[in-house]
C-alpha cells in the first residue's frame, strides 16, 4: 500500500479527529483485528454477529496508528469519528484509487465471473504488473480492501464485483471507476432478492455508472442482448463477444475434450488464433473471449493473449480435477458455489467423461420461490444426460432427487445432510474407475466431501 496521511483519511471520510496527530502516516488498512500491524489504520465494521469496535483497544496494543469509530466512547488514543465505518471504508478506497493512473477492469455476472476474472488477469499479466481480486473479496468490504493493495508497481487491476441486491454494484463501480466493464451473463443467481431476470439485468448494468470507457458484453446471453440499442449506454464503446461471427469477438472450431479441456479458435476482425485450455467446459470459450476482448482493449498482443488464456489456472474448488489413485477415481471438485446454470454446465463436463459417472449435488441458495422448480430441473437434466449415479444432498435437493427420479428410477439417492451421506459411503457406494462431480452452493460446505474422498473412502 502507498503511504497516506491521517489528514488524507479525514478529507476522504469528512471525519472528526479525536486525540490524533493528522500528520501521522498510515502504511496499511484493515478491518480484521487479527491483521493489525505497526502503522495500520483499523476500521471496525459492525456485522450481524460482531462489532469491530470491541477490538479497538486491542488494535492499538498491536500497533495500529489510528482507528475509525462510529461510537463516541472515551478513547485515549488516535480516533477519527465517522457516522458509518463501512461507508468510510468505501470513501477511503475511492480516494486511494484516485492516487493511481492504473488500468482497471471490472467484472460482474451471474455465472463465471471469478473464472473470467482469473483469465483476464492472466492475459493482462503477460504485459502489465497486474493485481486481481483474491478469493471472495468482491463486496462492499472486500473490494475496498483489494484497492488498498494497489501500489506504484501495479499497471493493471482486475476487480470482481458481486451483489445480492440493487445498489450494490452501483456502490462498487463508483469506488473503482473502471476503464473497462465486463458482464459475463444474466442468470438466476440472487433472484430471491431481485425478483426476476429483468431485475438481475438491471442490477448488473449498474456497473456502467462508474465506467469510464468500454463495456464488454456477452451477445449469447438472451438478457444482455436487450441493451444493444439502449440509448442509456450510447456513450460507451461497446464490444460484443459470442459464438456468432457477427460479433466483435467470436469463436469457432470448438473441440470439447471432456475433462481434458477445450480447444477453439478466437476471431477479432481479420485476426484469429487457436487456444487450448486445460480447464473443461464449453462455457470456458466465452470466458476466454471476454479475456481476449479486454486484452485487446488494453493493448496486449494476440500471442500474449493466447499465452495468458492457456496458462490460466482457476481459483480453488472451481473445476479442480484430481485423481484418487487408490480407488482409480477422477474427482471434479466444483464445490465453491453453485446455481442452476453453472451446475448444468458442470453436469455437461461430467457427461463427457469416460466410464461410470457420479454427480454429488447439493442445495443452490438464493433462488427464493423459484428454488423447488429449479432444483427439480437440475435433477431431471442430470438424469437425461445419462449420469449413472445422482446423489442429492440437502433440504432443497429433495426436489432435485424428484426431478432425477422422473427420468430414471435407479442410481438416484437422497440424503438430508452430509453426515447421512458419509454414513452411506461406508457401504462401497463408489466403484473403481468412475468420475465423480461435487457441486453445491458454498454454504453447503461440500469441500468436506472432496476432502473425505481424497482422504480415503
Amino acid at each position: 500500500m502507498k503511504a497516506i496521511s491521517i489528514n488524507d483519511i479525514i478529507k476522504a471520510t469528512k471525519g472528526t479527529i479525536i486525540n490524533c496527530d493528522n500528520n501521522k502516516i498510515i502504511t496499511s488498512i484493515t478491518t480484521d483485528s487479527r491483521k493489525i500491524e505497526k502503522g495500520c489504520l483499523f476500521i471496525p465494521i459492525i456485522g450481524q454477529n460482531f462489532d469491530g469496535h470491541d477490538f479497538i483497544e486491542q488494535a492499538f496494543e498491536k500497533g495500529a496508528i489510528c482507528c475509525l469509530s462510529s461510537k463516541k466512547d472515551n478513547y485515549s488514543k488516535n480516533i477519527i469519528y465517522v457516522k458509518d465505518t463501512k461507508k468510510a471504508l468505501g470513501d477511503i478506497a475511492r480516494f486511494y484509487r484516485g492516487l493511481f493512473d492504473v488500468k482497471i477492469c471490472a467484472i460482474t455476472g451471474s455465472v463465471g465471473k471469478t473464472t473470467t476474472k482469473d483469465i483476464i488477469a492472466s492475459v493482462l499479466s503477460q504485459k502489465y504488473k497486474t493485481l486481481k481480486t483474491q478469493g471472495n473479496f468482491n463486496n462492499d468490504i472486500g473490494l475496498p480492501l483489494t484497492i488498498f493493495n494497489i501500489n506504484e508497481e501495479h499497471e493493471a487491476v482486475v476487480l470482481e464485483m458481486g451483489m445480492n441486491n440493487f445498489g450494490e454494484i452501483s456502490y462498487l463501480t463508483n469506488i473503482a471507476k473502471p476503464d473497462v466493464a465486463v458482464i459475463t451473463n444474466v442468470g438466476v443467481s440472487h433472484i430471491e432478492n431481485l425478483g426476476s431476470r429483468e431485475g438481475i439485468l438491471k442490477a448488473k448494468c449498474e456497473i456502467f455508472e462508474g465506467l469510464k470507457s468500454t463495456a464488454i458484453l456477452n451477445a449469447d446471453d438472451d438478457m444482455l442482448i436487450n441493451i444493444k440499442n439502449d440509448p442509456n449506454f450510447i456513450r460507451f464503446n461497446k464490444i460484443w463477444f459470442g459464438t456468432n461471427d457477427s460479433n466483435d469477438f467470436y469463436v469457432d472450431n470448438i473441440i470439447d475434450n471432456g475433462i481434458e479441456g477445450i480447444s477453439c479458435t478466437i476471431h477479432n476482425c481479420d485476426k484469429y488464433f487457436d487456444v487450448n485450455m486445460s480447464t473443461p467446459g464449453k462455457h470456458m470459450v466465452l470466458n476466454a473471449l471476454a479475456a481476449a476482448a479486454v486484452g485487446t482493449v488494453f493493448g496486449v498482443e494476440a500471442k500474449d493473449i493466447k499465452k495468458g488464456i492457456e496458462c490460466f489456472l482457476p481459483t480453488g474448488m472451481r473445476m479442480e480435477i484430481s485423481k484418487i489413485p487408490e480407488y482409480e477415481i477422477t474427482l471434479i471438485n466444483d464445490s465453491y458455489n453453485a446455481n442452476p446454470v453453472s451446475t448444468m454446465a458442470s453436469i455437461d463436463v461430467l457427461a463427457k467423461s469416460n466410464g461410470l459417472k457420479t454427480a454429488i449435488l447439493g442445495d443452490m441458495f438464493e433462488l427464493g420461490s423459484f428454488a423447488p422448480t429449479l432444483h427439480y430441473n437440475v435433477g431431471k437434466y442430470a438424469a437425461k444426460n445419462k449420469i449413472d449415479n445422482i446423489i442429492c444432498i440437502g433440504e432443497l435437493s429433495l426436489n432435485m432427487y424428484k426431478g432425477a427420479m422422473s427420468v430414471k428410477d435407479n442410481g438416484v439417492y437422497y440424503y438430508n445432510n452430509i453426515e447421512e451421506f458419509f454414513k452411506a459411503i461406508e457401504y462401497n457406494m463408489f466403484l473403481k474407475g468412475q468420475t465423480v462431480l461435487i457441486k453445491a452452493s458454498h454454504g453447503m460446505a461440500f469441500s468436506r466431501i472432496a476432502d473425505r474422498l481424497r482422504g480415503g473412502i
